[in-house]
């Protein structure tokens, strides 16, 4: 089963979000255990490379982006993609290059921590908790 992770799951992991690091990185373990194959958004690299050297240092951020390259699959979005992210009637344009990115890379799923922001994706969206249960 092909699943992308959203962004704000890859960060209640990298900067350790108390409330919900147990269920996001559970869902994310079952990806580097082969459970299922996790792809994350290209453009979340970036942002979380950003995020970590700004809030720790430029040596974790290093290591936080090696780790997603090495146990994640990267995709990236094109100009196609951003075209049908603007013709999705969803109200945040990231989350619909989220499920723009997701629908062209044929996942099942989307997990996220933002199930409602994605009611009108062409993909469908579970929070951590409902994506675990799912896989059993």
């Amino acid at each position: 089963m092909k699943v992308l992770f959203d962004l704000n799951i890859l960060l209640d992991v990298m900067q350790e979000r108390e409330a919900f690091y147990a269920a996001s990185a559970t869902a994310l373990s079952k990806s580097i255990d082969e459970e299922c194959e996790g792809l994350i958004p290209g453009h979340a690299i970036t942002t979380i490379h950003y995020l970590l050297a700004r809030y720790t240092n430029k040596h974790q951020a290093d290591e936080g982006v090696d780790f997603l390259l090495e146990n994640f699959v990267v995709v990236n979005a094109e100009s196609a993609t951003f075209r049908n992210a603007r013709q999705l009637a969803m109200k945040d344009f990231e989350d619909a290059v989220v499920a723009s990115i997701a629908a062209k890379a044929g996942c099942e799923l989307i997990v996220t921590r933002n199930v409602a922001d994605f009611k009108r994706s062409p993909v469908p969206a579970l929070l951590p908790e409902e994506f675990l249960e799912r896989l059993g």
